[in-house]
């Protein structure tokens, strides 16, 4: 799995319907007709690990091809 860092990470949901809802530590992510919402940390350009990575793809309905 590609290293991503958590700006970039938000990019990504952002390019995929995902929209900013406040930055309160971590920035938090919501999708209309979506129940939850992700809470992306973003550390300057500090990797996410890889659980991390997987369990927001997973969240957010996307795969690792959409990085």
């Amino acid at each position: 799995m590609k290293s991503t860092s958590g700006k970039e990470f938000a990019r990504v949901l952002e390019k995929n319907g995902w929209n900013l809802i406040r930055i309160h530590g971590s920035h938090v992510y919501g999708k209309p007709g979506v129940p939850h919402r992700n809470s992306v940390p973003v550390h300057g350009n500090q990797s996410l690990k890889v659980g991390l990575l997987r369990y927001f793809l997973k969240a957010a309905g996307l795969s690792s091809a959409d990085l």
